[in-house]
């Protein structure tokens, strides 16, 4: 963990024995001073993968140059590639690395080898490279290899030893699949299956006890080639739609990423471990695929992947855990072109190798953040002749959560001035940054009724909505 810089003001010269240990400290609060810059503009709940089966991927510090002009401030890698961990060093963005699957059996067995495992891909990029996980496996309970599971605790608990005086701010997790679960569906009735409670009881009490992320890879695009149908694809592109109600709850969802977080949730509540936080490790929808592969395309990826980003920089969280965004990794930073399998598997990419951009996901920061000026619009009070769109009485903040998602997200309007710093960012509420989107999207769009309509949840006034510095767009 980099110390913050203004913590050196406490030593003299005098605390200091060397000139060694005067360069470990002035090199220390420049990395401080970097990551404090980079985590002023990204934002910590946003990551990306970064996979690494391919032949054609641009060299580490192009892609750390591509990084830092978006708001990404976490990457998590597969594995615990020097190249790109060292890249990293002194940007602010933090790295989760990974443990192969088949080194699981030797650091389970010999606490020796956690310890060199931990000094040699940890510890020897220390402090200068922020590394926040160590990821022990990928996919191993669900994997179908019970002897492997079996070690995936003791391998865990050994790494843990092996950095928790050196580096204890270094988490130890690991990484599932839905598949874990045996229900999620109402997201209320979340279940873990019955033959993997005993050992994922032992996993989740080492999580606990440690303050690790219970780390799982929902993904919505898997969920609709189950049920092709043209709601559930609504429901899952963070798209206007009458939502899924889970009577257990009396909670009405309006989107599938919120749903299968929850129903993760639900089935760590149900296993007593109510606490433990959960991180999205991975989640996606491929731009590409063959042709029996339904719902694979650019628009539907965009649609996703922009409204997701949206729905986090909202900060209304799911139902289940409401106020914070969770942690998430987007699946993936660059396409890995020599993954076998269908056309999707190989089409996940944000980024091409020439670094652009695949689609625009709203990632990239603002050249200025300043936010750009309104349209004229009346006096608070007085009446506009076209009016604005504003949500109706009684529409409920899942309703409105599900129009600002789609503005902010698939719609691409220009939602900066709701965004944390941004003039019309309080009152920090899903009504009133609905509002304020809802009418971004009436004005940019032809001021036709049917531009604030929102499925029946908008209605036009001819008050203006404006308020001390937010002024909405609008006619005079």
């Amino acid at each position: 963990m980099v110390t913050h810089p203004q913590a050196f003001l406490v030593f003299s010269l005098a605390d200091f024995q060397s000139m060694a240990a005067i360069n470990r400290l002035l090199l220390l609060a420049i990395y401080a001073l970097l990551s404090l810059y980079s985590s002023a503009t990204a934002q910590s709940y946003i990551g990306v993968n970064y996979g690494e089966v391919a032949d054609n991927l641009p060299p580490p510090d192009a892609t750390v140059r591509l990084l830092r002009s978006t708001t990404i401030s976490k990457v998590r890698l597969y594995g615990a590639d020097p190249a790109i961990i060292k890249a990293l060093a002194g940007t602010g963005i933090s790295v989760v690395i990974g443990v192969a699957n088949g080194d699981i059996p030797s650091l389970a067995a010999d606490p020796a080898a956690a310890s060199q495992w931990a000094a040699a891909n940890v510890l020897a990029y220390l402090p200068a490279s922020s590394i926040s996980v160590v990821s022990v496996g990928n996919e191993v309970l669900s994997s179908g290899d019970s002897s492997l599971a079996s070690q995936l605790l003791p391998a865990m608990q050994n790494l843990h030893s092996a950095l928790s005086t050196a580096a204890p701010s270094v988490k130890i997790s690991t990484v599932n699949t839905m598949a874990v679960l045996a229900q999620s569906d109402p997201p209320s009735t979340g279940a873990f299956h019955s033959d993997l409670i005993p050992g994922l009881k032992g996993i989740l009490g080492f999580l606990n006890e440690t303050g690790s992320p219970f780390m799982i890879n929902p993904y919505p695009y898997f969920a609709y080639r189950s049920d092709p149908r043209p709601e559930t694809l609504a429901f899952c592109l963070f798209q206007p739609n009458s939502g899924r109600f889970d009577g257990n709850s009396k909670i009405n969802y309006m989107n599938m990423f919120d749903a299968q977080v929850d129903a993760v949730r639900a089935a760590l509540d149900a296993t007593g471990f109510p606490s433990t936080a959960i991180v999205v490790a991975e989640t996606g929808w491929p731009y590409k695929g063959d042709d029996g592969e339904v719902g694979a395309s650019v628009d539907n990826a965009k649609a996703f992947t922009s409204g997701l980003v949206a729905h986090l920089r909202s900060m209304a969280g799911t139902p289940r855990m409401p106020g914070r965004p969770v942690e998430t990794y987007l699946f993936a930073l660059y396409d890995e072109d020599l993954k076998p399998g269908p056309t999707s598997e190989r089409s996940f990419g944000l980024f091409k190798p020439d670094l652009t951009a695949t689609y625009d996901a709203g990632l990239f920061r603002s050249p200025s953040s300043s936010t750009p000026a309104a349209p004229s619009a009346a006096p608070k009070g007085k009446k506009g002749t076209m009016g604005w769109c504003v949500p109706r009485d009684g529409v409920s903040d899942q309703e409105l959560q599900a129009n600002l998602d789609y503005v902010c997200g698939a719609a691409a309007m220009d939602c900066r001035p709701i965004q944390p710093g941004g003039a019309c960012y309080l009152p920090n509420t899903v009504r009133s940054h609905a509002a304020y989107a809802m009418n971004v999207l009436y004005q940019t769009s032809g001021r036709n009724p049917w531009n604030c309509d929102f499925r029946q949840s908008a209605t036009l006034t001819s008050t203006n909505p404006s308020y001390e510095g937010c002024v909405y767009p609008g006619s005079q």
